[in-house]
């Protein structure tokens, strides 16, 4: 008995199959391409997503004896927000608009505006913010009518693909939490927010909790794909809710951090509470309860730019010339902000920069500060954490740059506090086979399939001496975006 998760990941589709235990029996990874038409955008092809998902599981399934009939249920899951359009005919009306795209800047406002800041927070735990799915709407409204007046269907990135795979269209909870368009209080689309928009519910999918059955694989899906006609398809989740899933992140007082292509600090809560001035996002989890999570836009993606412009440097070239430079990097203090900022500050004209650049600064220092400026901007989301009292008892660390070793101990020392890496690193993915195996009956919550599944294979503590140098320059950072805020607004109009 097996089951599989697929990942829509911003750059690639990971898609693993995991036997009864947890251990994960096949991997396999499939790039597509972003494409940027203009600063601050950001688009895909959805047709990209099913086509490498397609040949993803074909590859995963040969790469074993493993039979379709024995694949039994299947979770998908994905990056947030994004926006997805069919026409009458399911036809893809336009790119998908990513969760990293800034382009509704005005739409934000318009919503803020319209339904009021406090009544907003009421109505959907959320403030507006340029990464959400509500205001991309209103953009291709206000900017493209002839494709908004052939809207049938509003999908969001991993929901499309499970379209693909089932012919029903459906969403999680979690996933529609980030739309702006949810009643996260209450688990439900927000009939006040799409009068108020005057978005016709007719558009969206229903919303159905993560674990629970939202169709079965199509005869024509299953030509395409390799598996079996009727497999079991779950409605998954949204990428970081998955993710904490599949870090165990499903009770108070685990932090989960997730150092990937974005980065966030993620609380599961039993209970619906709002942070008073939004600087969290409140989502419904995975699992049925709640979670709050700060969100920084560039994580991993900092390094990747990077490592991607200092070829033939590779990957471990740089971070070995980072290895010898010592903590603080003599000094110089990099900014994170390539593709704007959310946590804390929302503000889509946030630029990344090096503060403190002179002579005695060679590439190791550089890409010592990018590691250091990513654990600095996730630090500014668990000090809000910690402000609201929050039980912490437990940081695990997922994600693609969880792999560093250098990486693992700055975080460690940045927050100073132990550090949990998982035996798994899938994260997602694994937290969507997770919940098709609850789907399927296999385990009778999401709790015990975690609990049966993840186990921790490293735990890192903090240096003392390291600890007290961070301290110090965090304090110069945090301080930096206010003295730079109207300067990145200058750069910006300079576009």
């Amino acid at each position: 008995m097996y089951f599989m998760g697929i990942d829509i990941g911003t750059s690639s589709v990971k898609i693993i199959v995991m036997d009864e235990d947890g251990n994960i029996k096949a991997d396999v990874s499939k790039t597509y391409l972003i494409f940027y038409p203009k600063p601050g955008w950001a688009e895909q092809n959805p047709d990209d997503w099913w086509e490498r998902t397609k040949s993803g599981i074909r590859e995963v399934l040969s790469k074993t004896d493993i039979s379709s009939d024995e694949i039994k249920a299947i979770g998908v899951t994905g990056q947030m927000h994004g926006l997805v359009l069919l026409d009458s005919e399911n036809v893809i009306l336009r790119p998908a608009i990513l969760w990293n795209d800034q382009r509704t800047e005005h739409e934000c406002e318009y919503i803020t505006d319209c339904v009021g800041k406090e009544r907003l927070s009421e109505l959907t735990g959320n403030k507006a913010i340029t990464g959400f799915t509500a205001p991309k709407i209103l953009w291709v409204r206000n900017n493209e009518m002839e494709i908004y007046r052939k809207i049938k269907h509003i999908l969001l990135p991993k929901d499309f693909v499970k379209y693909k795979l089932t012919g029903e269209f459906s969403t999680d909870v979690s996933d529609a939490s980030g739309t702006l368009l949810f009643d996260v209080k209450d688990r439900k689309w927000s009939k006040d927010m799409l009068e108020i928009l005057d978005i016709p519910e007719s558009w969206l999918p229903h919303a159905y909790e993560s674990m629970e059955i939202a169709g079965y694989v199509t005869k024509e899906a299953a030509e395409e794909t390799g598996l079996k006609t009727g497999t079991l398809v779950v409605a998954g989740g949204g990428d970081q809710a998955c993710g904490a899933v599949g870090t165990g992140t499903v009770k108070e007082g685990i932090i989960s951090v997730s150092l990937g292509t974005s980065g966030v600090v993620f609380a599961c809560q039993d209970g619906y509470s709002v942070d008073e001035m939004n600087r969290l996002h409140t989502f419904c989890h995975a699992n049925g309860k709640w979670h709050v999570m700060g969100v920084m836009l560039s994580a991993a993606s900092c390094l990747k730019w990077w490592v991607e412009n200092n070829e033939p440097h590779t990957f471990e070239d740089l971070i070995g010339e980072a290895e010898k430079v010592e903590a603080g990097s003599d000094g110089l203090i990099f900014l994170p902000y390539l593709m704007g900022e959310r946590t804390p500050y929302s503000d889509p004209y946030a630029k990344g920069c090096f503060m403190g650049l002179n002579m005695i600064h060679g590439r190791g220092h550089l890409t010592r500060a990018i590691m250091e400026g990513v654990a600095f901007g996730l630090m500014d989301s668990m000090e809000i954490i910690r402000s609201l009292d929050i039980p912490i008892r437990e940081v695990r660390l997922s994600g693609g740059g969880s792999n560093s070793k250098l990486w693992r101990q700055i975080i460690a020392d940045v927050f100073e506090t132990d550090v949990s890496v998982l035996s798994s690193s899938e994260g997602p993915s694994y937290g969507a086979a997770i919940l098709s195996a609850v789907g399927y009956g296999f385990y009778d919550t999401v709790e015990e399939g975690c609990k049966r599944t993840i186990n921790i294979s490293e735990t890192v503590s903090p240096c003392d001496e390291n600890v007290n140098i961070y301290n110090k320059i965090y304090n110069i950072y945090k301080g930096m975006y206010a003295k730079l805020k109207d300067t990145f607004y200058e750069i910006s109009n300079l576009c």
